[in-house]
């Protein structure tokens, strides 16, 4: 070691050899070579320090992406969209998850069981949506990486028991995702411009409507809350109502289903490709294949606000369930 390192330098050195291994010990030794004064005698000295910086770089980032890669909650995004189940504990959700799709979450009367988010697929109109049972959000501690896939998802499913109190639990759920910059976007205009919050769309979802002698509950429920939230009443029990929750997550995704007819053949219409509500003939071209963008002069399209197998431009806005036949 240079004899003639300056005080501040010798103290940086101190901290560094005493720092913790990771972003610690990375701050320490940046700070110690900071503090090495720049001349010939202490030139080995900091191209040494600066392989060893690049070197416990290099360790840092290979951890982290191990880590994202074993993490629990790096749900790879699949199917038409991917929607989160979210609540306090024991409200229905895993069993939500279980009814609805293949998955096989743990259910229980008992709170607190599930731990790590399960993906399942459900099926709605012929295209698979991706549904996640999560656990049971608790304003003592909340695993940061789960409010990061929160924020990931196309839609929340907000989920109350219909039996215990929704109201509270509706409102107590809220204030947790907003704690943690989480807001449902139809209601953004409550919130102040400055505020740096992820806006994503919800859909509130009553569980335990088991049958009509607990219709009176929700519509007492209906009534307390007007028309602040998008709800809607199921029974995970009985099977109450997932129809129409299937259909409805479908609709608040805005998605639409269009399908592709080679020329001089029909159409599959049990693969649909599904983009986004007001997608054009040049989106739908891109999705089927990039090299057809680049190539397409017009389309045929059979479906809504057309005549059968009408020619259509590249900017033609496609709706849900449009046969399209692409020209190149």
């Amino acid at each position: 070691m240079p004899i003639n390192l300056p005080p501040e330098a010798i103290e940086a050195e101190k901290r560094y050899r005493a720092a913790r291994p990771g972003a610690e010990k990375i701050a320490a030794l940046e700070e110690f070579l900071g503090a090495i004064p720049k001349h010939k005698g202490t030139d080995k000295l900091r191209a040494d320090l600066r392989r060893k910086l690049s070197q416990l770089k290099s360790e840092a980032r290979a951890r982290k992406k191990v880590g994202r890669q074993d993490s629990a909650f790096r749900i790879e995004r699949e199917g038409a969209g991917q929607v989160v189940v979210v609540g306090l504990a024991n409200v229905g959700k895993s069993a939500l998850v279980a009814t609805l799709t293949n998955a096989a979450p743990e259910v229980a009367d008992y709170p607190y069981t599930t731990w790590t988010p399960t993906p399942g697929m459900m099926p709605v109109s012929n295209v698979q949506i991706q549904l996640i049972d999560t656990p049971p959000l608790d304003r003592e501690y909340i695993e940061p990486e789960l409010l990061d896939l929160i924020r990931r998802s196309d839609l929340i499913l907000l989920v109350v028991d219909l039996q215990s109190n929704p109201l509270q639990q509706l409102e107590d759920t809220i204030a947790i995702l907003q704690e943690h910059r989480i807001a449902p976007l139809h209601r953004r205009d409550c919130y102040p411009e400055q505020a740096r919050l992820t806006f994503k769309p919800f859909l509130v979802v009553a569980n335990k409507n088991d049958d009509e002698a607990t219709d009176e509950d929700f519509e007492v429920l209906q009534e307390l809350l007007g028309d602040e939230w998008p709800m809607l009443s199921i029974s995970t029990t009985t099977g109450r109502h997932l129809e129409r929750l299937k259909q409805a997550v479908f609709e608040r995704l805005e998605i639409i289903r269009v399908y592709a007819k080679p020329p001089g053949k029909e159409p599959d219409l049990s693969a649909p490709f599904v983009l986004a509500k007001g997608s054009t003939v040049a989106d739908f071209a891109a999705k089927v294949h990039r090299d057809f963008l680049e190539k397409l002069k017009a389309a045929r399209v059979w479906g809504h606000g057309v005549y059968d197998g009408q020619m259509v431009s590249r900017d033609h806005v496609l709706h849900d369930g449009d046969v399209v036949e692409l020209r190149i």
